[in-house]
């Protein structure tokens, strides 16, 4: 439109042309766009929190669920601990261990997979059938798979309560030169990852490759510098010496229901002896194993068993009521029914035949190997071996670990614990709970997709 000029005449003046603007119809339509546009941005910002909010509740609930499972296998563990049924008092069967449905979950009691066949194993793992680190000797600590002479000698000087320093090792000199300064503990270790803090020790020494410590070669555990861990991708999982030590393994030296043992590296219990032969054997048989027997400190049962001269079978008929110290706990022995051939080949004198041959040999009687104690070592290994490896050993185990994988039905949440529970007085509680928030799914990812998809394990 064209602009209209109009002309004022003032005091017979001209003035300069005023212009008069245009309607404004464009610029309402420009504001409302404007107005629009942010409406829509704010709908949608607006929109987005909401749904993420959602997605965080959703989640939220879902480790709830996760967490409440977890908490129900706690429960479930000490249950099965309890059960006196048989004489090891815990189930070591898979079926009860394996994606057991806990009200809107799943969850999983995993083993580490030794035996290296590439199958996940589940159930409880026995703590005696590992190396106590505050018991074990130099010799047997440094057996273990990934530990170097320098760790194990600073164990040693870690552990025990005075400030001489063990060749390779380190007291308070060393620590207190550290970056962050700290002392030497000496006293006993109260976790596995203390070695962490100990001259020599490392991440890569404690777990090796498997860093989320389920036992089994996952693909970036063998894929080099590729993803973390750093692995050498020679297709074998190198586990370090996590899975084979322990701080929790010890044992009452009394039955839990039945009469004292008899202590017979003590002279003066030579009439309680007879008694129990007399008792089990009868009288004749009774003096006749007595009679040439002055009783004086043994360092096992083995040792008294060679000593003593008696039948195989009658020995394990009352080896159950015997011991060789009046001490009440008995820490740190190894229960050769459970021991990985890792854990036996630590043992003094012996070789790889010799763990070999003591891994068969259990193999074959699995069904009563219980009730034969340690004596059945005997059968396996020659008699200067056999005393030698005596005092070490056990068939008795006062502690289990725990692995507990839970998650919640719908696959959205999981959560992982590492708990350690004690029966040895009879009354199964839990000693030891560790969370593992950044392991990352230690199963096949397979179960998780499935759960995801809504269906049902």
């Amino acid at each position: 439109m064209k602009t209209r000029e109009i002309l004022i005449r003032v005091n017979n003046h001209t003035r300069h042309p005023v212009l008069s603007p245009l309607p404004r119809r464009g610029t309402v339509l420009i504001v409302v766009i404007w107005i629009v546009l942010v409406l829509a941005s704010l709908v949608i910002v607006l929109s987005y929190f909401v749904r993420t909010e959602a997605l965080a509740s959703a989640n939220y609930t879902s480790l709830a669920k996760a967490e409440a499972v977890a908490a129900g296998a706690i429960e479930y563990v000490l249950a099965m601990a309890a059960d006196d049924e048989t004489d090891s008092a815990v189930s070591y069967e898979s079926n009860p261990y394996e994606a057991m449905q806990v009200g809107d979950g799943y969850f999983w009691v995993l083993q580490p997979s030794l035996s290296g066949d590439g199958t996940y194993e589940f159930g409880l793992t026995d703590e005696a059938g590992k190396i106590n680190l505050n018991e074990a000797s130099l010799e047997m600590l440094l057996k273990l798979p990934s530990m170097t002479s320098e760790l194990a000698n600073s164990i040693i000087d870690w552990r025990d309560q005075n400030e001489e320093v063990t060749v390779g090792g380190a007291e308070n000199e060393y620590y207190l030169l550290a970056a962050e300064p700290y002392q030497c503990k000496n006293a006993p270790l109260e976790t596995v990852e203390e070695t962490l803090l100990i001259k020599g020790g490392s991440i890569d020494l404690l777990y090796g490759e498997d860093t989320n410590r389920n036992g089994m070669l996952d693909w970036n555990e063998n894929d080099g510098e590729t993803t973390a861990p750093d692995d050498n991708s020679n297709g074998k999982l190198d586990t370090g010496f996590f899975h084979y030590v322990t701080i929790h393994s010890y044992e009452t030296n009394q039955p839990k229901n039945g009469p004292e043992r008899i202590n017979v590296s003590r002279n003066t219990n030579r009439g309680k002896l007879l008694e129990l032969l007399t008792e089990e054997f009868g009288e004749e048989k009774a003096l006749k194993i007595i009679a040439p027997l002055q009783l004086r400190p043994f360092s096992s049962l083995i040792e008294f068993y060679y000593f003593s001269g008696m039948d195989y079978d009658d020995f394990v008929k009352i080896a159950d009521r015997l011991t060789t110290t009046d001490d009440e706990i008995l820490s740190g022995r190894i229960n050769v029914n459970a021991a990985p051939s890792e854990v036996l080949a630590c043992l003094p004198q012996l070789e790889q035949k010799d763990v070999d041959d003591l891994i068969q040999w259990r193999s074959k009687h699995e069904s009563d190997i219980d009730e034969l104690g340690i004596l059945w070592i005997s059968k396996v290994l020659d008699r200067e071996k056999a005393t030698a490896v005596g005092p070490f050993l056990t068939a008795a185990s006062g502690q289990y670990s725990a692995d507990i994988i839970a998650v919640s039905a719908d696959g959205r949440a999981y959560c992982r614990y590492y708990v350690v529970i004690d029966i040895a007085d009879g009354s199964p509680k839990l000693v030891y709970k560790q969370s593992l928030p950044n392991s990352g799914w230690p199963l096949d990812a397979e179960i998780l997709t499935t759960l995801r998809d809504g269906q049902e394990l």
